[in-house]
């Protein structure tokens, strides 16, 4: 089982997470970005700050643009503290790409979506967050992008 601790984190910065926490990363992915340098979530973010650096990962790693696009948006929305790696891959699936939009997300809007998301995907509705946790996810993300 993967472990969601956080490392390096004090309330001030963002949590950097190991990549291997990040959900759907194969062992072959994970060791390719390591190959790379990239064995942390902000290691991951901070060599695909562009475009054209995206793509050039993307060329190295020999993957399609849309893997590192969605690994760096969940590395980004992983950045939240309440998030984490433990529900990124939620929020990503639920359509948020970014801190910022979630920071932007009416919670009974997105609390809504997720809803629906696990009815859709797993016909049950007592695994979504609840409409608490995810008020804290959108108050985090306003903190995190005003830092």
């Amino acid at each position: 089982m993967k472990n969601y601790h956080k490392t390096n984190y004090s309330s001030r910065e963002a949590p950097d997470w190991p990549i291997a926490n990040l959900p759907g990363l194969s062992n072959e992915d994970q060791s390719q970005l390591a190959g790379c340098g990239i064995s942390t979530t902000a290691q991951l973010i901070g060599q695909t700050k562009t475009p054209t650096a995206k793509v050039s990962l993307a060329h190295q790693l020999q993957v399609d643009i849309r893997y590192i696009n969605k690994w760096v948006a969940m590395a980004n929305l992983a950045r939240i503290p309440s998030v984490g790696c433990k529900y990124c891959g939620l929020l990503l699936h639920a359509g948020v790409a970014s801190p910022a939009q979630l920071a932007q997300m009416p919670v009974g809007r997105l609390h809504q979506q997720i809803l629906r998301l696990h009815v859709a995907t797993m016909q049950r509705n007592d695994l979504t967050p609840s409409v608490d946790r995810v008020q804290k996810w959108v108050e985090d993300a306003k903190l995190v992008i005003s830092q």
